[in-house]
């Protein structure tokens, strides 16, 4: 009776487990402000108003649990997320805006809370890419608030649009 048992257990949880819908959570935004006064250099650091708005999302992202910390292999995309990613203990994983959303990445944030920090162009076309369908346009020059939040769970996938000042 108890090899039943256990075997009726095993199944019925073997088989919750296949069924479960894990959710998928990215939260995108773009990088905060950045230094403007080399109009030639093509990787600037954040200024002092960018520094304490990236010091502002990691206030944000207090209360929210992050599996990952994603950003681009720039200056400013970096220096967004540090200070979210060190306030969690997490490493910043780099990622290529011309690869978003690719297999290798989708396989790698299943089922978990990530945080992705892009730039105007890139972080609603990654949302988009998420979303399967063009539905954000490229983000104004001057807009370093805006927060995608695209959440997946099973065939669902919906989306948000908040400003974060």
């Amino acid at each position: 009776m108890k090899k039943y048992f256990f075997l009726f257990v095993f199944a019925l949880s073997f088989l919750s487990s296949c069924t479960s819908d894990e959710t998928t959570t990215y939260y995108l935004i773009r990088h905060a402000e950045k230094d403007r006064t080399d109009k030639t250099n093509r990787n600037p650091n954040l200024n002092e108003k960018g520094l304490e708005r990236a010091k502002k999302w990691a206030t944000y992202f207090e209360k929210v649990h992050l599996d990952a910390v994603y950003s681009t292999n720039y200056n400013r995309t970096q220096q967004t997320a540090k200070p979210t990613a060190n306030s969690k203990s997490l490493e910043i994983i780099s990622y290529n805006p011309r690869k978003m959303y690719d297999s290798i990445f989708k396989v790698n944030t299943e089922g978990k809370t990530v945080l992705v920090v892009g730039h105007s162009n890139t972080t609603p076309v990654f949302a988009n890419k998420i979303l399967g369908e063009k539905k954000y346009e490229w983000m104004k020059d001057d807009d370093n608030a805006s927060l995608f939040i695209v959440t997946i769970k099973g065939d669902e996938i919906i989306s948000k649009v908040e400003k974060i000042e």
